[in-house]
């Protein structure tokens, strides 16, 4: 960045460098009203991290409605395709040695991974989440979960309350899309893998009344709308705007 001394060049920085610099704009344009107004006029655009997408995806618009109290311990637990990795997890999963390759491997186990003070300004969070990633054995693609418990919420929150609070932040959004509750019941099992070659990312609420618990959960490509797909939307919505 300090050899970019022209004042009209304008930057999408896909590395962690500047998530949470006050200076930089935040590359999610369904985060908040406006933030695709801001991105499209900005200079400087810090491109999300894949897994906080689908975090400040589902919490943040939870926390900024009083759902969620900002103090609540959150705990988020995602599994990526191996190439979320980079060069060496796809050389790991399809180079030479391939066939010793596991099946899932958790990582990030000192719980001291880059992303979670990215989630944590972003969504609006009081304390640090607690972060727990691993990788599987296929290409590409993330689901990522959020577990919550009633009590712990506003007083008459529930699932049909939160899916409620997301539906309406992410109506009309072309990209990020709130799985209907009565799809929901029926699912049994989430493939993360099901949104791979898009920028789309799905969201879902999962509740169980009897126990008072509800899961949030987050499925989108971790090249898509978790890398490239998200810095292709930035980069149109500023050439929209020369």
């Amino acid at each position: 960045m300090s050899a970019i001394v022209n004042p009209s060049v304008r930057v999408i920085d896909a590395s962690s460098a500047y998530r949470t610099h006050p200076e930089w704009t935040y590359g999610f344009p369904e985060m908040a009203p406006g933030q695709a107004a801001r991105i499209a006029n900005a200079r400087r655009v810090t491109n999300p991290g894949c897994y906080p997408t689908g975090a400040i995806g589902l919490l943040r618009p939870l926390v900024q409605a009083g759902l969620v109290p900002a103090s609540y311990p959150i705990s988020i637990h995602a599994v990526s395709g191996y190439s979320g990795r980079g060069r060496a997890g796809v050389e790991a999963y399809e180079g030479a040695d391939a066939v010793n390759a596991p099946a899932l491997q958790v990582y990030g186990l000192e719980l001291a991974h880059k992303h979670p003070p990215e989630i944590q300004q972003h969504v609006g969070l009081a304390q640090r989440p607690i972060f727990v990633p691993a990788y599987g054995a296929f290409r590409q693609g993330i689901v990522l979960t959020v577990p919550l418990a009633l009590r712990l919420l506003a007083p008459g929150a529930e699932g049909a309350t939160l899916h409620a609070c997301l539906a309406r932040h992410y109506a009309g959004a072309a990209h990020v899309h709130v799985l209907p509750l009565h799809e929901s019941r029926v699912l049994t099992h989430m493939d993360p893998q099901l949104l791979n070659g898009t920028n789309d990312m799905q969201l879902s609420v999962f509740p169980n009344l009897e126990h008072g618990h509800v899961l949030l959960s987050a499925v989108f490509d971790n090249l898509g709308k978790g890398a490239s797909g998200a810095a292709v939307q930035n980069l149109n919505l500023m050439l929209k705007k020369q």
